[in-house]
């Protein structure tokens, strides 16, 4: 079973020559998943083909070499590199930087992109640690955990706060070089292990005001993609990786079931009642989730088209990639249990698959917390600062 049409065909696309040169490249990381994880980080020569194939471009301004492809050509993009391999997806995930970055002063921006649009972004958020204010901007210092795909980025932003903040609930983030920043390798986890998700430390570096910019805050470049809620494209990016994964686990257990017989005499596992029907409901959970989701994005960039972006459709943005997360961790277990010790093998791509779509489902912008919010929402009621 393959994923539905419209992940596979070039028309979903802005760059209908993205499919060509994305095949080879799913090739390479589904041979070199195993040694991602044993790496804790995606190789540099994976994070080139990401920049070939686009990943860093998609979201980034035309004005800068960018493509300014729609929130759902992205996500497609990152749930193919995530049928391949979760912690690959995952840090392709984070090609969505370039929506956070328009919120930089233009002046800045142009130098961000002075080389071309292909830049990588990285970094970690909480917890905010206090910057000083001095002469030529903030003196940062601190330690952040979670910086996913920071081994291979070119800037590293984090979260601070400053006194008297005029942003107010909203979290700045100081964007540095990515030389500027230490990595401490200290990512042992049971899955995405190929993520790099280390700490970063950051030791009295100066970063100018104009390198700061607003979480959530309004962006600097105009057009759609960039009146787009960025927090909601981050959860949905984030999401999208667990749906890749689980279509993965899925259709990996379906060719299983063909030819697997049991080692105690029972029929081929196709054969059994509990395994069709366990199939037949991972499939309808994994599509309906996923419907979902593609369904709550395109409400939400109609909106953006108009400029008309409402709390009510972020919300439901929001509550469809939380969805996404869960339902497709849900799917990864129901196939390594189909599984049986087939699934056992920590080099398994189903044992590999629950692991991931586990870690995925746990995120702070995808746990039940954010279910919690968005039933808020739904009954009127007031949600916290930062969730759409």
């Amino acid at each position: 079973m393959n994923a539905p049409p419209e992940t596979i065909t070039p028309e979903t696309h802005a760059a209908a020559a993205t499919w060509a040169n994305l095949s080879p490249l799913l090739a390479k990381i589904r041979a070199r998943r195993n040694e991602f994880s044993r790496a804790q980080k995606i190789p540099k020569e994976i994070i080139d083909g990401f920049r070939h194939v686009g990943v860093y471009r998609a979201i980034a301004a035309k004005r800068f070499g960018g493509e300014e492809r729609t929130p759902a050509d992205f996500c497609r993009l990152v749930e193919r590199i995530s049928e391949a391999d979760g912690s690959a997806g995952w840090v392709a995930s984070f090609g969505d930087g370039a929506r956070y970055l328009a919120a930089l002063p233009d002046d800045t921006l142009r130098k961000v992109y002075a080389n071309g649009p292909d830049v990588v972004l990285a970094g970690a958020l909480f917890p905010l640690q206090p910057a000083k204010r001095c002469a030529d901007g903030f003196v940062v210092n601190g330690v952040w955990p979670f910086a996913s795909g920071a081994p291979g980025a070119d800037l590293i932003g984090v979260g601070i706060t400053v006194e008297d903040d005029p942003a107010g609930d909203l979290p700045r983030v100081a964007v540095m070089p990515a030389d500027k920043v230490t990595i401490r390798p200290n990512w042992d986890v049971i899955g995405l292990q190929g993520t790099g998700s280390h700490d970063v430390v950051v030791s009295d570096v100066i970063v100018p005001e104009e390198w700061t910019l607003i979480r959530g805050g309004p962006p600097t470049l105009d057009g759609p993609v960039y009146r787009y809620p960025a927090v909601a494209f981050a959860a949905q990016a984030h999401a999208i990786v667990g749906i890749g994964i689980a279509r993965s686990a899925l259709d990996e257990v379906i060719a299983m079931a063909g030819s697997r017989a049991s080692i105690t005499g029972a029929p081929v596992m196709a054969e059994r009642g509990y395994i069709q029907l366990e199939i037949a409901k991972a499939e309808a959970m994994l599509r309906s989730a996923r419907s979902f989701f593609y369904e709550a994005t395109e409400e939400l960039w109609r909106e953006a088209l108009k400029d008309e972006v409402t709390l009510s459709t972020t919300m439901l943005m929001r509550l469809a990639a939380t969805n996404a997360a869960r339902q497709g961790a849900e799917v990864c277990r129901i196939a390594s249990g189909l599984a049986g010790t087939g699934a056992l093998n920590t080099t398994s791509n189903l044992a590999r698959a629950m692991c991931d779509s586990f870690v995925v489902s746990q995120h702070a912008a995808l746990n039940e917390g954010t279910l919690q919010s968005a039933g808020r929402a739904l009954l009127g009621s007031t949600i916290q600062p930062g969730f759409p």
